[in-house]
C-alpha cells in the first residue's frame, strides 16, 4: 500500500469527520454564532435539504467518514480489511462523492448559498474519492 496515498487519505478523512461533527453540533442546537463567514451556513442549516427524514446531513457524513476511518484503520490489521479495504473505500468514497455532487447543486442552484462548512466537507470528499480511485488503480487485487 501506498503510504502517500494511505496518509492523505487518513488525513482528509479526520477533516472531514470534524467538520461534520461541528456541523451536527451546529444543526442540532441551532446556535447561528457557529456560522462563520458569510452568513450562509444559516441559510443551508434552516434549509429542509439539510435534513434526510428528519435526521441532519451532516450526521450522514459523520457516519460516512467514520465507516471510511474505520476501513482505512483495519486495512493493516485485519485479513479481510487487507483483501477488501480498497475496494470498500473507494465504494463508500463513490457513494460519498455522489452524494457530495448533489449536495453542491442543491447549494448552488437550490438555495443561492454556500456554507464554507459544508464546501470543505465537499472537497474532503471528492479528493477522497481522487484517492480512492488512485489507491484502486495502483492495487487492483486489494
Amino acid at each position: 500500500m501506498d503510504k502517500w496515498l494511505y496518509r492523505a487519505s487518513l488525513a482528509l478523512v479526520i477533516i472531514g469527520l470534524l467538520v461534520s461533527i461541528y456541523m451536527t453540533i451546529y444543526k442540532v442546537t441551532s446556535n447561528d454564532s457557529m456560522c462563520l463567514g458569510s452568513g450562509d451556513c444559516s441559510t443551508v442549516n434552516a434549509s429542509r435539504y439539510s435534513e434526510v427524514n428528519k435526521f441532519p446531513v451532516a450526521a450522514i457524513g459523520i457516519l460516512g467518514y467514520a465507516a471510511i476511518l474505520g476501513t482505512l484503520l483495519f486495512e493493516k490489521r485485519n485479513t479481510f480489511f487487507k483483501q477488501n479495504g480498497t475496494l470498500m473505500i473507494f465504494g463508500m468514497a463513490l457513494t460519498g462523492f455522489i452524494f457530495t455532487v448533489w449536495l453542491v447543486y442543491v447549494e448552488i442552484a437550490l438555495l443561492k448559498a454556500i456554507c464554507p462548512f459544508c464546501v470543505t466537507s465537499q472537497v474532503a470528499m471528492t479528493l477522497i474519492f481522487v484517492l480512492a480511485v488512485m489507491r484502486l488503480v495502483k492495487n487492483p487485487q486489494s
